[in-house]
């Protein structure tokens, strides 16, 4: 996982994906913190640190911690209170906080139903939540086989586990819908080149702890190289058209789910 990380922090300040993924959720968290400069913000598997900089920490005072040692050694850049800890066990005191997220981790996670009721114990009453993770099995496989995903998401699975931990959905779409066709196309290419070569490799059949596969090769990092100039400004340009237009309309499908809720 460190390896993926690392490949994350040299591109993800550039990369049209990232950009892209800036552009749908600064607007969530916007929808909850208001004009409020004095929130204490907490990021559920803060990995880089990245968005605790650049989304969490212009509402006020934010916290972060993950559960691996590169995650954190990275995080430090943010100059963010950390903890190490795992979601199953959030370190911090009932009701602590206005807001909390979690991007793109709960895919990861083997009990998500123990995870989401975490995160809203140490919501305070009307605070916010905004969470994004992995979407539809289709689309499974790339470079998330670092780290082998439990499960992808539906919007549907998505309302269930957060309305189970006792959260009022505000808002619930896919993301990514423009990238869609691309991404389902490169899955299905690489699926056939495995059968291709005889049947999957043990990372696509790696399951339990969110550990590499051992002996596993080093991940191939294509997916985490920024394009030419022209096409990562194209591509921007595209996430930022779709991120407005889901503002007003559930896409409805995509490579991630993103769902902003309150806890009443």
């Amino acid at each position: 996982m460190d390896d993926l990380l690392d490949l994350t922090s040299r591109v993800e300040a550039t990369h049209f994906w990232f950009r892209g993924f800036r552009r749908f959720v600064a607007p969530a968290i916007r929808e909850i913190a208001g004009t409020r400069r004095d929130l204490r913000l907490l990021d559920c598997g803060c990995g880089t640190g990245h968005n605790l900089a650049s989304l969490l920490r212009p509402h006020g005072r934010a916290f972060g911690f993950d559960v691996t040692t590169g995650g954190l050694l990275h995080a430090r850049a943010a100059g963010c209170p950390l903890a190490r800890a795992d979601m199953s066990g959030i370190p911090f005191q009932s009701g602590r906080f206005d807001v909390v997220t979690s991007f793109d981790v709960l895919q990861y996670v083997h009990d998500d139903r123990a995870a989401l009721k975490e995160m809203a114990r140490v919501l305070r009453p009307g605070g916010g939540l905004v969470v994004t993770a992995a979407a539809l099995d289709v689309l499974r496989g790339g470079h998330a086989g670092t780290w082998p995903e439990v499960r992808r998401y539906t919007t549907g699975r998505m309302r269930a586990i957060v309305e189970g931990a006792g959260l009022q959905v505000r808002r619930l779409t896919y993301l990514f819908a423009s990238l869609f066709p691309a991404m389902l196309a490169v899955r299905m290419m690489h699926r056939g080149h495995a059968q291709g070569r005889g049947g999957s490799s043990p990372l696509d059949d790696a399951r339990g702890d969110p550990e590499r596969v051992e002996g596993s090769d080093p991940p191939d990092d294509w997916e985490m190289q920024v394009p030419p100039a022209p096409i990562n400004a194209a591509l921007t340009w595209m996430l930022s058209g779709e991120a407005a237009l889901s503002r007003r309309i559930p896409m409805p499908v995509g490579s991630s789910v993103l769902v902003v809720a309150r806890k009443i």
